[in-house]
């Protein structure tokens, strides 16, 4: 059983940044994939960033050059550093983990088993 808590969303202006935190429990966190996805109003929840267990990083495409996206195995987190947000960020951002062999790909929200209860990120002027 793993138990995620994301910190670090707030309100923020156009072209601010914002850090977002996934505390992990668990001894094992070191052999999860990790993603990060997020879900607007009247939206279906989207995929944003990965990190998988070997180090592997993906984004979708909406997010690169601004968003970076890291773990630090030691402290069982992993974080989302937001740069030059935009309106169209605004959303709940959740973090999800897993550690089952799947065939699903990382920006498969279906492949997590385990999700945070999300943080709002609200960017306006």
């Amino acid at each position: 059983q793993v138990k995620l808590v994301e910190t670090g969303g707030g309100l923020v202006q156009p072209g601010g940044s914002l850090r977002l935190s996934c505390a992990a429990s668990g001894r094992t966190f070191s052999s999860y994939d990790m993603g990060w996805f997020r879900q607007a109003p009247g939206k279906e929840r989207e995929f944003v960033a990965a990190v998988s267990w070997p180090g592997y990083i993906y984004y979708t495409d909406s997010v690169k050059g601004r968003f970076t996206i890291s773990r630090d195995n030691a402290k069982n987190t992993v974080y989302l550093q937001m740069n030059s947000l935009k309106p169209e960020d605004t959303a709940i951002y959740y973090c999800a983990a897993d550690s089952s062999p799947s065939r699903l790909g990382v920006s498969a929200a279906s492949r997590y088993g385990y999700w945070g209860q999300g943080t709002q990120v609200t960017v306006s002027s």
